[in-house]
């Protein structure tokens, strides 16, 4: 059976990729996508594969990825190479654009979207500790953190307001819930 390719998103600062990293520790069917992105690879933040914009556009170009779009200001791709883990039967985790998930939904045969969630009080606090955003940075993503998902996807919500042990817990249920 193949495997569910599963997209994580959320405002910037809810914990996209602290929650993934979690998930996959706590839970041995799931893996993380590594992606590639246009930004130093030592940014820092998620795990991901550092290239240059030519490097990028040549690598799209050639059918490296599955997926890609662009957002503030930086290009992100999921490499083809999922395909393989995903016919392995293994499903992943991939933090994903709101703006690509009905192509992955087309995509993707079971694909499902993790939307997390929280308080604008608690994104903003996350995004200042970061210490990668200015104020006005921080006022810009708040401002796009209530977009609307597309209509017709299947989609699991979760707060992220409380502990990362409470979240993990909650999504391992919503993700593998027990047969009866």
């Amino acid at each position: 059976m193949a495997g569910r390719l599963i997209g994580v998103v959320g405002p910037s600062g809810v914990g996209k990729d602290s929650v993934m990293v979690a998930l996959a520790r706590a839970e041995p069917r799931l893996g993380l996508v590594r992606r590639v992105i246009t930004r130093p690879a030592e940014a820092g933040g998620e795990e991901f594969e550092g290239v240059s914009g030519v490097e990028f556009a040549a690598r799209a170009e050639a059918g490296a990825f599955v997926l890609h779009w662009q957002a503030h200001g930086l290009r992100y791709g999921v490499p083809a190479t999922i395909r393989e883990e995903l016919a392995a039967g293994r499903d992943l985790l991939v933090n994903l654009s709101r703006a690509v998930l009905r192509e992955a939904a087309e995509t993707f045969p079971g694909f499902l979207v993790l939307s997390l969630t929280a308080s604008k009080e608690v994104l903003a606090q996350r995004l200042a500790g970061r210490g990668r955003e200015t104020t006005e940075d921080i006022a810009k993503r708040l401002s796009r953190a209530d977009v609307a998902l597309p209509d017709g996807l299947p989609v699991v919500t979760l707060s992220n307001d409380g502990s990362l042990a409470d979240t993990v817990a909650r999504a391992r249920a919503a993700l593998y819930p027990v047969s009866a």
